[in-house]
This record gives C-alpha cells, sequence and structure tokens, in this order.
C-alpha cells in the first residue's frame, strides 16, 4: 500500500514537473489587442512554398516564423508602446543600435544578419526560449544576463530591422526550433489544445487599423504615419473624402467605404473588390462640394472589410463642420 502511494506521488510529481517545463506566455506589448494594436502576421504553418495560418488561412507569408503585433500608425509609434516580457526568464541576447527606418532595397545591404533589428532572446530554461525583433533604436532597458519577470519592460515598440510597419513580432522556440504559440503540433484548421498562450487571442483573419476623412486623397504615407485625417471640416472644403487602411485582404474581400452628413444623409457609398491578397490595403472614395458651403454639423466615414458577405471588421471616424 505504501509502495503503491509512493508511486503514484511520482508520478503526480513527474506531471507537474512536466507542465513546468512548458511556459505559457502573454501577449509581448502593453496595449489592446484589437484597438491599439493588431496581429498582422502568424506563424507559417505550410511547410512548402505557399504560406498559411494556424486556422488554414492566408494571414502569414512563406517562412514567417513569428507572430507580428502591429500598431496603427508612426504616430502610435512615436507616442510609444512597451515590449514587455511574454515570461520569465533570463536575457540572452539584446541589440539596440539599428537604426528605425522602412525597409526597402537600399536598406537591405546594411541589415544583413540583423533582419531582426533591434530585439531580445530570453531562456525561459528547459530549451525554451523566445525572441522579441523590431524594437525602437536606444530603447531598450534590460542586458545579457538580467532575470526578468512575466510583464518586465523590455523596451519599445520600434521600425527597425526587414519590416515596413511598427510591430513587436515574437518568435518562440523549443531547442531551437520554431514552435508556432498558437498550435504546437503544428498543422492548421483550428487552435489546439496545447496553446502556448496563457490567454490565448482570438483569431482575426483581418482586419482595419484606421480610417478618417479629409479634404482630398492624402498619400499612403500620410495615412500610416497617421496625419491624414482632419480635426474639422471648413465650410468652403472644396470635397469631402474618406479612407480606410487595413490589413489580411484576401482575393474577392470587399472594402465598403460610407460617407454620412447631418441628419444621417448618404452622401457616397462605395465598394472596392480586392482582386488579390493583400497584407496591408489602403482605399480613398469621396465627393466634391455641391453648394457654397458644406452644412453644419457631423460627418462621419464608416469603413467595412467583407468576406464572403459577411463583416470581418469596421471601423468608424467623424468630424464636425461648424
Amino acid at each position: 500500500m505504501i509502495l503503491k502511494q509512493l508511486f503514484a506521488a511520482l508520478v503526480l510529481m513527474a506531471g507537474a514537473a512536466g507542465q513546468q517545463t512548458e511556459p505559457r506566455f502573454s501577449l509581448p506589448a502593453d496595449c489592446t489587442l484589437g484597438d491599439t494594436c493588431f496581429i498582422q502576421q502568424y506563424p507559417d504553418n505550410d511547410p512548402g512554398p505557399a504560406a498559411q495560418d494556424y486556422m488554414c488561412s492566408g494571414l502569414s507569408y512563406d517562412g514567417h516564423q513569428g507572430t507580428d503585433f502591429g500598431l496603427p500608425s508612426l504616430a502610435a509609434m512615436h507616442a510609444g508602446v512597451t515590449v514587455i516580457a511574454p515570461a520569465g526568464g533570463t536575457v540572452l541576447r539584446v541589440r539596440d543600435d539599428v537604426p528605425d527606418q522602412m525597409y526597402s532595397k537600399e536598406t537591405s545591404a546594411e541589415l544583413a544578419g540583423r533582419d531582426c533589428g533591434n530585439g531580445v532572446v530570453i531562456d525561459h530554461s528547459h530549451g525554451w526560449e523566445t525572441q522579441l525583433c523590431h524594437m525602437r533604436q536606444g530603447s531598450l532597458t534590460v542586458r545579457a544576463g538580467d532575470i526578468v519577470e512575466r510583464g518586465a519592460p523590455l523596451g519599445l515598440i520600434g521600425l527597425s530591422g526587414r519590416t515596413q510597419f511598427p510591430h513587436v513580432h515574437i518568435s518562440v522556440r523549443k531547442d531551437g526550433k520554431t514552435v508556432d504559440p498558437f498550435r504546437p503540433g503544428g498543422g492548421c484548421g483550428s487552435a489546439g489544445d496545447d496553446t502556448l498562450w496563457a490567454d490565448p487571442p482570438a483569431y482575426q483573419p483581418g482586419g482595419l487599423l484606421s480610417a478618417g476623412l479629409s479634404t482630398a486623397v492624402p498619400t499612403y504615407d500620410a495615412v500610416k504615419a497617421g496625419s491624414a485625417a482632419i480635426e474639422h471640416l471648413r465650410p468652403d472644403a472644396p470635397a469631402l473624402v474618406g479612407w480606410g487602411y487595413g490589413f489580411g485582404a484576401q482575393s474577392a474581400d470587399v472594402m465598403r467605404l460610407t460617407i454620412t452628413g447631418p441628419d444621417s444623409r448618404i452622401l457616397h457609398q462605395s465598394d472596392n473588390t480586392f482582386d488579390r491578397a493583400q497584407a496591408q490595403f489602403y482605399r480613398a472614395a469621396g465627393r466634391k462640394a455641391r453648394g457654397p458651403e458644406w452644412t453644419s454639423g457631423i460627418y462621419t466615414v464608416r469603413v467595412d472589410l467583407m468576406r464572403s458577405g459577411a463583416i470581418v471588421a469596421t471601423i468608424t471616424d467623424k468630424i464636425v463642420s461648424q
């Protein structure tokens, strides 16, 4: 009897130890998912030249080894969003000297071997480690050898390395091999029961980062910078243009843009169908003034991203004409 109890206790201890060797990760950024940050790319689960995320959809690209938590604009990046430790561990390596700039053919040579940009590698013991990339130059607050707890600040989200939008990329590895934290067993179809997330993020198959109203079609650079939207509509403005900026569009998706004026009158509505998948996209449409002045009141733009007739994401913005 005593031997049976001892054996059972050893089994329980072994099981507990096995559970302890597999960490559970929190989100790597101090932001609100779906509001102030968005998962714009997932790990690639396709072993061939194609790409698919853990839900068998296309929110990834060939060979992508991590999850990208992106910001809606450069303005949000400059305001400062903290990168935090996804779990406790020991800092193995850091880099903090790569400039923040959009990746291009011109910068590819200087980034050779430094695609991650500024970042941190954390050892979580038992062969588990995470790597966090694309942090802001000069923002890192840890050094190699530091012991960090879950949620400890590491630095700020930036635009360093091989990237064209501000985000923090997190890769999870076990014994040097990349693991998808959403589906550690590999393949696709749904989130695995063995997810490595402490609080698994809801899957978002595409989304809208921002929307706004302007008096002319804004440049894509202004939209990405977060400086395209106007705050007030001048009564003598020549036009009113609505725009939307998003990610993860698939072929045949539709972006519907609707502008309404005072008394909820629809001033313009248009559908734009995507002829191919796009990692990020921007569309704008509107109408010219049809009188000497715009009517005083509230003007609203609503942008819907639709897939197979269903709304995937919606975003609105409004301004006032006085």
